[in-house]
This record gives C-alpha cells, structure tokens and sequence, in this order.
C-alpha cells in the first residue's frame, strides 16, 4: 500500500507539473501529458532500468515518447529522476531552452526526435532489433503511443515487422484517452478492437484500467516477463484525457492549449499541490557489453577504365566491401536487394542485414533506431519509393540521426518501367533535407569510393545510384572527396562548361567531343556531390567561360540546376545558363528514347552549347 501511494503522489506531481509548465510556457499539452501520468509514474518508479547520471550505458532500458506532444509529462518525469531542475522544466518552450515543444535529442536522455505521429514505434523496433541482434543485450524498449496515431499506416508497418522479427524486448504502452486534436478519435474506448488487431499482428496484449496503479504495475511485471517468449506485447490502457482535474478531464477543445494561470491554480489545488519529490530510479546491471571488433583495412572493388558497370551494383560490391571492414555497418533494404545489389552485404553478412519488405517507413524508422545505438545504417531502395519516407527522413534530421541512404534506378534513364517507378523528385527531396548530404556518382569507382565517403559523413548522406551500366571513366587509385568535383578538359579559352552528374556525364562528354570537332572548347564538370556543392569550380567556370548548360536526369524543379544558379548567386558578370532537364512527364520506351525525349541527351546538350556559343539568347534558362 505504501508503494502504490508513493506512486500516487508521484503521478500528481507529474501532472502538476505539466500543468505549472505549460502553463508558463503559454502553449502545450498539459491534458495528454495527464492521461498518462499514472502509466508513467509506475514506469519511472517501478519498472524502468535506467542511469540517469549515465544515459549513455548500453544496458539502459530505452524509452520514447511517441506521442511526443506529451512532452510536459517527459520533462516532469525528469525532474522526478533528478535529471533537471524545477527552474529548468519552467523553461519548456522558451527560446533557448533544450525543453523543446516535442523532444529531441538536445537532451541526453532523448535519443530520438518525435512529434509527427506514428513514428516512436517503427524506431523502437528499430532500437529492439539493435538490441536482440546486434548489442545481444537484455535492455527494454518502452514505447509510450498515443490512440490518435494508431490511424498512422506506418504503426502497423512497426506491428508487422515487430512480430515478424520477435522482438519480445519491445513493449507498447498505448494511452487510449479517446479524444484526438479535433474530437474523439477513431476507435474512442473501444479498447477491445485495439486487443483483435494487435493480436492479429501476432502480439501479446494486456488490457487495463490506465488510472488503476496495480493493474499498470502488474502488465508492466508481466510484459517484463514475457520477453523471453520473443513476442512484443501491447498494453492497452484506457485513460481520461485532462485525468485530475475537472475543469478539463474527458472534455473536447482542450487539446494543445494550456491552462490559464487561474485555472492552472485551481487544478493544481484540486491535485493536491506542488510537490517535489525525487525518484530513485533502479540501475541497469548485467555484465559488460560485449565490445565490437576492431574495423580493418578497407579492401574497396575496383573495376577497369572502359569497362560497363551500373553504379547501383558498384554500390553493392563497396557495401560488401565495407562490411568487411567495418563490424558496426548494417544494412536494410526494402524488398528491391537484388536491384539495389545490397543483396551481396546480406549474402556475406546476414546477421547484420534486416529485411523490411515492402515497407519503407518502417525501413527509415529501423535505420533511425538502429543509429540511436551506435550503429551506422546504410538503408536502399529504388530512389522513388523514398518519397514515401520522406517524413521519416525529416524527422530523423531532426533526431540528428546517423544514417547512410541509397536510392536506385534514378531518372528517366531506367527505361521501360515507365514514370511510377522513375526516381525524379529524390535530388529536390533530399537537397531539402535540414544537415543532408547528397552524392549522384557517374561510374563505378566513383560510386565505390563515396561508399566510402559516406560511412563517417555525420548526419543524413545519400547516395543515387543508375540502374544502367555506365562505361568506367575513373581509374580505381582516383579519389572523390565530398564537396568536389572533377573537370574535364579545363582550358584557358573554354567557350562554355557542361555541368553534369550521374548519367548525363556521360552525355555531356559525348557533347563535348562532338562540339570540338567544330572548334568549339567546352569543358565538362562533373558535379558528383550536387550537396555540397563545389562552389569554388562553378564560379571559376562562370568566370573563365561566361556560359554553362546544367544537364540532368530529374525534374527541373530543385535538383542539379537550382543547386548550381544557387551556387552562382552573386557572380559578376552573371553567366549565360541553359538548364536541360526532365520537362514532362515521361513513359515508358528505352533509355536512349526517353533521354532524347527528355532533352537531356548529347544531341540536346551540343545544341544547347552552341547556342550560347553563337551569342543568342539561352531559349531553355530553367528548362525548355
């Protein structure tokens, strides 16, 4: 009994407190941040294993907040574990403080960001997979989701693969509080349906009162227990939204707005007051973490000059490569191994390889959860079907993640597939990306080589590989650092330079052999790293020759072309600049016939050279 009054105070604090915040934030979520303080509260007290002096401890239970909107509720739990000052959680959401309006991993003991919905769980299995597979460690990932989400497809991506991978270390809290932002959510309290579908998904499920502290601490003692059983438990936990106070418990239009200082005091009152209490939150033991071996020599592939190879194998071969070398490489891929070529890392190394099928939410939220760990993931699919992604992507910007991205069978240049399976949005998509670093190689040593690169390239790196062969242009011993460029046939009286990446390289050079056979100099950059973008080579270009034509496999909007006039801005004089690039929408027919079509071949770039070189007016700036 004096356990579950501890823990009863313990909740009221919590909820105090997210009230007190928000309320001198001015904005917030004090009433979702109050549904769940029970479930947390036995959480913190009972159950979680976790140093808070050291977040860093690989044995550490992992926890995340999905319902990141409920950030009051995580910052007065740290107060509470001792981890920040009262003066400190006042500061939610002022200018400057880490207590930011949804978590992120400015603070230590948040090692993922959240806040778009449907994201937590696909992460936890992410952090679950690290610690079955590859840390073997006993840790548990608590995940605290809230019942609006769970309209979110990409949840029940996280339900599937959590069953598929038996991920009994990964334990759901779902605080079923029944009102979303707008209303009721879809399911209200119907807490039964929540039991069918997640059994469905193969997990086990607990189903509670989620005021009732015994009925927590028990399915948190048995959610513990199972997961030597390997199968990833639910707890369903209906709860009232505002649970404390009236003025606000179970009532619509509360949803993000902060009490007013007099209703704050009132429903502070009627929680019984400000208290302070400090929780002695139990340590993690168990035996050293197993230490991962030492990386060795890389031993990169290496193809021949004249040889034909398709960047995305060579981006398989160096991924292999680096498997070899580096022990704390993973790979994941989204049912598409055997295009992307990642299926040579799976072959040599499976137990460091996850299949995330047709999935590919799923794929970036493992890949995110993976990194949180230590680990660096280099995730593939074809560079269109990570649009579908793309808020996964943004968010892990924000969790300031670690992760290595490969996009295959880009452009128009794939041939008959045809404009679904045509990545031509990827270089905008990915050039957008808050810390990103974007590569487009044009041959196979090239591409082995930003593999490389890419490994300790802190933050969001991706890669777009060909899905057609391309000659090898570069000897093996060549080397391409990020934020370069190489030049082909620079001379002191150029008339114009052909700015390329990728594929169209390999035009731009046909152009450029066809154009001095008219006496016309160009020279050829090849612009592999489109972000960071080598500014010192454009404006020497735009200087020295006064006339670019910028070719590219991709929309016009955002890719190779933007990122170059945007490289230029302040140039005087300002260069004459053609932009050839996709202009509408493609079918299906071979490559030759869609490049052609597309404007974007050597036939369309010698044209374009000349006119500029003939002194009329660029008729394709910014595309035709």
């Amino acid at each position: 009994m004096k356990q579950l009054e501890q823990w009863r105070e313990l909740a009221q604090q919590l909820r105090v407190d997210s009230i007190r915040a928000s309320t001198e934030a001015g904005s917030g979520h004090p009433t979702s941040s109050m549904s769940a303080a029970d479930l947390m509260a036995v959480l913190l007290a009972g159950h979680l294993r976790y140093d808070f002096k050291n977040p860093k401890d690989s044995h550490n239970d992992r926890w995340i907040f999905s319902k990141g909107h409920a950030s009051p509720l995580l910052y007065a739990m740290l107060k509470a574990a001792g981890a920040i000052s009262d003066g400190e959680l006042m500061s939610l959401r002022k200018f400057g403080s880490a207590l930011e309006g949804h978590p992120a991993p400015v603070l230590p003991w948040v090692e993922v960001a959240t806040g778009s919905l449907g994201q937590g769980l696909p992460i936890g299995v992410g952090v679950a997979l690290a610690g079955k597979y590859l840390d073997k460690l006993p840790y548990r990932v608590w995940v605290l989701s809230g019942d609006s989400e769970m309209a979110e497809g990409s949840v029940w991506e996280a339900f599937e693969h959590a069953s598929f991978y038996k991920l009994g270390n990964l334990i759901c809290i779902l605080d079923v509080n029944r009102l979303g932002q707008r209303g009721p959510t879809m399911l209200q309290w119907n807490t039964a349906a929540y039991v069918a579908r997640a059994k469905a998904f193969g997990w086990r499920t607990i189903e509670i009162d989620g005021h009732d502290l015994s009925q927590i601490d028990q399915a948190y003692a048995d959610a513990a227990s199972a997961a030597a059983a390997d199968v990833p438990t639910l707890i369903i936990a209906k709860t009232r939204k505002g649970k404390g106070a009236s003025s606000v418990e179970d009532r619509e239009g509360w949803h993000g707005k902060p009490l007013s200082k007099e209703q704050a005091e009132e429903a502070i009152k009627e929680l019984g007051g400000v208290r302070n209490l400090t929780v002695q939150v139990r340590r993690p033991e168990g035996p050293p973490a197993p230490s991962r071996p030492t990386p060795k020599s890389l031993q990169l592939p290496s193809y021949k000059v004249g040889e034909v190879v398709a960047t995305r194998r060579a981006y398989g071969d160096a991924l292999k490569s680096l498997g070899a070398a580096r022990p704390d490489v993973v790979a994941l891929d989204g049912e598409v191994n055997n295009s992307t070529y990642a299926e040579e890392f799976a072959k040599a190394y499976p137990e460091r390889y996850f299949e995330m099928y047709i999935a590919e939410q799923q794929m970036l939220a493992a890949a995110v959860g993976l990194q949180s760990r230590g680990w660096i993931p280099f995730a593939s699919t074809f560079a269109a079907f990570l649009t579908r992604a793309y808020d996964f992507i943004r968010m892990a910007a924000v969790s300031r993640a670690n992760i290595k991205l490969c996009g295959s069978h880009a452009g128009v240049s794939i041939g008959q597939d045809g404009p679904s399976q045509m990545g031509l949005e990827d270089l905008a998509m990915m050039r957008a990306v808050g810390g990103s670093t974007v590569l487009y190689p044009c041959d196979a040593n090239q591409t082995a080589r930003l593999v490389a690169e890419m490994t300790d390239r802190p933050g969001i790196v991706y890669i777009r590989t060909t899905r057609e062969k391309t000659p090898v242009i570069y000897p093996f011993e060549e080397r391409f650092s990020i934020g370069g460029s190489v030049t082909h046939g620079r001379a002191e009286h150029n008339d114009a330079a052909i700015v390329a990446a990728g594929i169209t390289v390999h035009e731009g050079l046909k152009a450029q052999e066809a154009l001095s056979k008219e006496g016309i100099a160009s020279r050829v950059i090849d612009a592999y790293s489109v972000k960071p973008i080598d500014l010192k080579t454009l404006r020497q270009a735009a200087r020295e020759t006064g006339a670019l034509v910028v070719v590219e496999d991709h929309w016009r909007e955002g890719g190779l072309g933007e990122a170059v006039v945007s490289a230029l801005e302040g140039t005087e004089p300002f260069p004459k600049v053609i932009h050839l690039a996709v202009h509408e929408m493609p079918g299906s027919g071979t490559p030759e016939e869609l490049m052609d079509a597309a404007g974007i071949n050597a036939r369309h770039i010698t044209e374009a050279v000349r006119t500029l070189v003939s002194g009329k007016s660029p008729t394709r700036v910014g595309g035709r």
